[in-house]
């Protein structure tokens, strides 16, 4: 009876970690906007900054938001927030309605990324949470990796793109209605909440801002690669954005399998040399992004990239934890600030792009996000088993 209950409990959570994927059709997304509206690069990946952006603005005030009316209730506001920004395209497509669509898509993320974890914490415990996490992680995933191919799929039958967006629409509706209608017994928060000032004020220590730029550059690449994979492949090989569009899901694709396969070489080897393989990884990969010019080796980079970015978030998280673990809950909302580093690099990629009229500008940026990693890498610790 215990265990139906918990999978009674786990299935309304499992699809709001699918709902909390929907952030990562922003890169396919802003491909599809910049052709129907002609836009440049630097207006086009303005889009994906007005998501990010949210997260440096309202993580601390929703963490005080969640305090008072509770974790479940904060993830189900998170997807009714992110079923209007997948609503309000139907109010007419157009730039502004799709910055506002972006908008909304960010402040429900926000929400969700603070609190959607915590509510996990108070259906299982113990050596169960983590693989409870990982297992909405991979869930979240799919979201990911099934936003291009949606899109794809709508553009052969249909000939709209934004057929992506009822269909994720409904499964916001589905699971904002069953958590709604699922107990979870709630324990209370302990401690005091951050403010934004005890939050930056740990910045004044050398490594938590290391970690802390080294979490913005993470997300940077992370989104900025999303964006830029379908439009190199567009710029060399005139591909279609359609066939394009795949690329995102590659980069997912090898996100998830690298995620899942950290988890068993973090059991074995330290974070330090893991973290070092990884980046060197990211940096083989994007010095073949400035001379490939066949799909098959720029889907092999963009592979990498996804398998060496995958476990960098988690190490650096649990580093920054580990240095200071009587101040996680800074720390905590600290990093959950530096995501908007998506909102940062992106819209930096699209500049560049612009003034070099070539995606080697956004290739550029991202590699000064990978020599940053690189710099950070020796000053990562020795630890193991933080996955």
């Amino acid at each position: 009876m215990k265990n139906k209950n918990l999978v009674a409990q786990l299935i309304p959570v499992m699809l709001a970690f699918f709902t909390m994927g929907f952030v990562d059709m922003v890169g396919i997304a802003t491909n599809y906007i910049k052709s129907d509206f002609v836009l440049n690069d630097t207006m086009a990946n303005l889009m994906s900054s007005m998501v990010f952006f949210w997260f440096l603005i309202l993580s601390v005030p929703t963490g005080m938001l969640m305090n008072r009316i509770g974790r479940r209730k904060t993830v189900i506001l998170s997807i009714v927030v992110t079923f209007l920004s997948l609503l309000t395209p139907f109010f007419g497509y157009n730039f502004i309605t799709m910055l506002i669509s972006f908008s909304l898509l960010g402040i429900g993320n926000t929400l969700m990324q603070v609190s959607l974890n915590p509510l996990v914490s108070n259906i299982v415990t113990g050596e169960k949470l983590a693989s409870t996490l990982t297992f909405g992680q991979f869930i979240k995933a799919i979201a990911s990796f099934l936003a291009p191919i949606i899109a794809a799929w709508a553009v052969a039958k249909f000939g709209d793109w934004k057929i992506l967006y009822p269909i994720f629409s409904i499964v916001a509706v589905i699971a904002g209605i069953s958590l709604f209608l699922t107990k979870i017994e709630e324990k209370p928060v302990l401690g005091k909440l951050s403010t934004y000032a005890e939050c930056f004020a740990l910045l004044k220590n050398s490594y938590v801002l290391l970690l802390f730029l080294g979490i913005m550059v993470h997300v940077g690449i992370d989104v900025g690669i999303n964006i830029t994979a379908p439009k190199l492949l567009i710029e060399r090989l005139d591909m279609p954005l359609s066939q394009a569009g795949f690329a995102t899901s590659v980069y997912f694709l090898f996100r998830t399998i690298g995620a899942f396969s950290g988890a068993f070489i973090l059991a074995k080897f330290s974070s330090k040399s893991f973290f070092r393989i990884s980046i060197l990884m990211m940096l083989a990969a994007i010095i073949g992004l400035y001379f490939s010019y066949s799909a098959i080796t720029i889907y092999i980079c963009i592979a990498l990239i996804g398998f060496g970015n995958s476990n960098v978030f988690s190490i650096m998280f649990s580093q920054a934890l580990q240095h200071l673990p009587q101040r996680s809950n800074e720390i905590s909302g600290l990093m959950i600030m530096g995501l908007a580093g998506g909102g940062i690099f992106p819209l930096l990629m699209g500049v560049a792009s612009d003034t070099l009229n070539s995606q080697i500008g956004a290739v550029i940026i991202l590699t000064i996000c990978i020599l940053y990693l690189i710099f950070l890498s020796p000053k990562i610790r020795e630890n193991k088993k933080e996955a």
